[in-house]
């Protein structure tokens, strides 16, 4: 871990970082993170999500805002395995990446904004794993005890209602990143069509003033 930590480039936070101390135990990041991220211009941001093997990796993005000369929302997302093999890739405005993870280790999760070099970009993220088994990292080899026909069943139904209940999550959180981005949009919107109206209106004012001038112009008597 030491190792990775010394390796990885700085700047670019992990989602497992180490324990501060041998005695403390491992402190282990969350399963599933949402929130929103600016990528400068001209630069890359990168994450890592801790995996164990067989887990549902999911990765979502979109753009909220833009700013630049070409004004231009699309930018480039790429996922990697621990080995640094690539697994996905994406350059929308809105995108997804899902796959079945193989390692045990960290998958790095990267977002290149160097096309746009005059304008910073802000990215609402949503990005995890989860597994079919939700107490999967806990599970211990000892001998599981028997259980009877009723308390597996509910077992089951419990299981399966939070996994529906993490899709749902899911989705909600689809409609929080439109939601953000058509927030921005509207607000930009809003701001381009006041400036706009100010200047025309300063364009009308000026022509008049130069109108009236001009015909002043072509009077000699008082």
């Amino acid at each position: 871990m030491l190792l990775l930590a010394l390796l990885g480039p700085a700047g670019c936070p992990r989602t497992e970082p180490l324990s501060g101390s041998s005695q403390e135990p491992l402190f282990r990041g969350a399963d599933r993170y949402d929130f929103a991220v600016v990528i400068p211009a001209g630069t890359v941001e990168c994450f890592w999500q801790f995996s164990h093997q067989g887990g549902n990796f999911f990765f979502s993005y979109e753009v909220q805002r833009a700013t630049g000369i070409g004004n231009s929302r699309n930018i480039l997302v790429t996922a990697n395995d621990p080995n640094g093999f690539q697994l996905g890739a994406s350059q929308d405005v809105r995108g997804q990446i899902n796959f079945l993870t193989k390692d045990t280790g960290f998958y790095q999760l990267c977002l290149d904004n160097q096309q746009n070099h005059f304008g910073l970009m802000q990215v609402y993220l949503n990005f995890g794993v989860y597994y079919e088994d939700f107490n999967m990292e806990h599970k211990q080899p000892a001998e599981r005890k028997e259980l009877n026909d009723t308390l597996e069943a509910i077992g089951v139904s419990i299981q399966r209602l939070q996994i529906h209940t993490f899709h749902m999550w899911r989705f909600y959180n689809f409609a929080r990143m439109r939601k953000g981005a058509d927030s921005f949009l509207l607000e930009s919107n809003y701001n381009y069509v006041n400036w706009w109206s100010m200047a025309q209106s300063c364009v009308i004012v000026l022509s008049g003033v130069l109108q009236l001038y001009f015909l002043k112009s072509l009077f000699h008597a008082q």
